[in-house]
C-alpha cells in the first residue's frame, strides 16, 4: 500500500477525529512536492525541530536563528520559521491571515478544539467554556491543588533516587486534570495510558513509522472519547462540581453538543496535562542545577511566582505552533507566500535577546512578563492559571520541605517538537527538617 493509502485507511477506521486526520495528512502528502517558487529575503535554514537532538536541546539552533533575519525557511521540512518575540506575537495576533485550522503540529490534522478554530466560531466556542475558568472556578481547586504537592513532594522525599517525572511530574496534573473532569480513582491508569499516547498526534511525521504513531494517538484519543461519551448518556456528569458537571448544568439549552464537550475535555488534558509536567520537569531540573537560586526562594517564599514565571520563559514547555498562511503575509521585507506552513517558534521567542537581557540565563527575580508561553491574543491559553497554581504549589512546598535537590545522574529529555521537558529525571531531596 502507499503511505496516501495508509492514511485512508487510518481515516476509515478511526471514526470522526480519524477523518480529520485523514483530510489534514492527505491533504499534507497531496502537497509535500509542491515547491515555492520564489522568496524574498527570507534566510535558508537547516534548524529542523524534528530532528531529536534539537528538539531535545534546541537553544544553541535558536541562538543561530536569533543571529541572523526576522524570517527563516527549511526548504527539507517547507516551513517558514519566525523566532523572535515581536514577530511571533504579531502572528499569534494574525488570525485572519495565519490561520489555526490546519492544526498547529506539523501535520495538517485538526480536530474541532479551540486551538484548531479561528474567527466567529473560536470566539463562541470560547464563551461556551468560560465558565469553566473563571477566577472563582479555579480557585476552588486550590485545596486540591495544595493536598496533592503536600502528598506527591512527601513520596519523592521519601523515595530518593526515584524518577520524578513518574512520582511527581506527571501524577500532578494527571491527578488534577482527571479529577476535575470527574474521572473516578479506579479509572486512572487506563486514562494516563489514553492520555500519554493521544498526546503522540503533536509529533506526526508523513512517514509510515508516523503513521503508526498516528494510528496509536487516535485509538488513545477514541478510547477517551467512548469514556465521554458513556459518562454523558449515563448521566454521570450532571449534577456534579466538575468543569464538565458546570458546562452540562449550563447547558440545558443544548447549546454545547456532547462531541464539544468532548473535544474540550480532550484539550483540557492535552494542553493541562503535557505542559504543566514539563514545566515541573523544569523546575526540577532547574534548582537540582543552580542549588544557589533554590536557596534564594528558600529564603524569600515571596519570589515563588517571579520564580515560575521565569521557569515558563526559560523552559517553555509549548515549544512552538504551526499557522498556515490564508494569503501572503509580510513580515518585515519579507512576504511568506499563501498556503505556506509558519512555525511560531515559542520557545526562541522566550529567549529573544532583544528582549531579555542575558536571555540563556535563569534569573529567579527577573520576571519576565514579555514571555509567551501561554500563547497570545484570541489564543491566549485558558488554562494558564491552573498551571501556574500547580506549579507555585509544588515549589512553594519543595521550599518549605527540602533543602537540597540533586539529580542523580542526567535527565532525558522529550524528542517531541512540540512539548519540551524531562521525560525520565531520578532526584534525591534532602528534607529540611520541616514538620508536615
Amino acid at each position: 500500500m502507499t503511505l496516501k493509502h495508509d492514511v485512508q485507511f487510518l481515516g476509515t477506521m478511526a471514526g470522526p477525529l480519524g477523518r480529520a486526520a485523514r483530510v489534514g495528512a492527505v491533504s499534507a502528502v497531496r502537497g509535500r512536492w509542491r515547491p515555492y517558487r520564489s522568496w524574498t529575503g527570507a534566510e535558508i535554514t537547516a534548524y529542523d525541530p524534528f530532528d531529536p537532538p534539537t528538539a531535545a536541546q534546541p537553544h544553541e539552533a535558536y541562538r543561530a536563528l536569533h543571529a541572523g533575519g526576522r524570517v527563516h525557511y527549511n526548504p527539507s521540512r517547507r516551513i517558514w520559521i519566525l523566532s523572535r518575540l515581536s514577530d511571533v506575537k504579531a502572528g499569534a495576533r494574525a488570525a485572519d491571515t495565519l490561520c489555526s485550522g490546519d492544526g498547529v503540529s506539523r501535520a495538517r490534522i485538526a480536530p474541532p478544539l479551540l486551538v484548531t478554530t479561528d474567527g466567529k466560531r473560536h470566539n463562541e466556542m470560547r464563551r461556551q467554556v468560560l465558565p469553566a475558568f473563571t477566577k472563582t472556578a479555579l480557585e476552588s481547586w486550590q485545596p486540591m491543588i495544595d493536598e496533592l504537592a503536600v502528598k506527591l513532594v512527601g513520596e519523592v522525599l521519601d523515595a530518593p533516587g526515584c524518577d520524578v517525572v513518574q512520582r511527581l511530574t506527571i501524577p500532578m496534573p494527571m491527578l488534577l486534570i482527571a479529577h476535575i473532569l470527574g474521572v473516578p480513582d479506579g479509572d486512572l491508569n487506563e486514562f494516563r495510558r489514553w492520555s500519554e499516547a493521544s498526546v503522540q498526534a503533536t509529533q506526526v511525521e508523513l512517514s509510515r513509522r508516523g503513521i503508526t504513531s498516528l494510528t496509536s494517538s487516535i485509538t488513545g484519543v477514541r478510547n477517551i472519547h467512548c469514556y465521554f461519551r458513556n459518562q454523558f448518556a449515563t448521566g454521570g456528569l450532571k449534577g456534579s462540581a466538575t468543569i464538565l458537571g458546570k458546562l452540562l448544568d449550563q447547558n440545558a439549552s443544548g447549546s454545547i453538543s456532547d462531541g464539544e464537550l468532548f473535544f474540550f475535555a480532550f484539550l483540557l488534558l492535552l494542553a493541562g496535562n503535557e505542559t504543566t509536567t514539563s514545566l515541573l520537569g523544569g523546575m526540577f531540573d532547574m534548582f537540582a542545577r543552580r542549588p544557589e537560586t533554590f536557596d534564594m526562594i528558600r529564603a524569600n517564599h515571596d519570589l515563588i511566582p517571579m520564580a515560575v514565571e521565569e521557569l515558563l520563559r526559560f523552559y517553555s514547555p509549548v515549544q512552538g505552533l504551526y499557522r498556515t498562511a490564508r494569503t501572503d503575509y509580510q513580515v518585515g521585507n519579507v512576504t511568506i507566500p499563501a498556503r505556506a506552513r509558519v512555525l511560531l517558534c515559542i520557545g526562541a521567542a522566550n529567549r529573544d535577546p532583544q528582549v531579555f537581557d542575558d536571555p540563556d540565563e535563569f534569573r529567579v527575580d527577573r520576571n519576565p512578563s514579555e514571555h509567551m508561553a501561554f500563547g497570545f491574543g484570541a489564543h491566549l491559553c485558558l488554562g494558564a492559571k491552573l498551571t501556574r497554581m500547580e506549579a507555585q504549589a509544588v515549589l512553594r512546598e519543595l521550599a518549605t520541605r527540602v533543602e537540597r535537590i540533586e539529580a542523580v545522574g542526567e535527565p532525558q529529555w522529550s524528542t517531541n517538537s512540540t512539548l519540551r521537558g524531562p521525560v525520565a529525571m531520578a532526584v534525591k531531596l534532602t528534607s529540611a527538617g520541616v514538620p508536615t
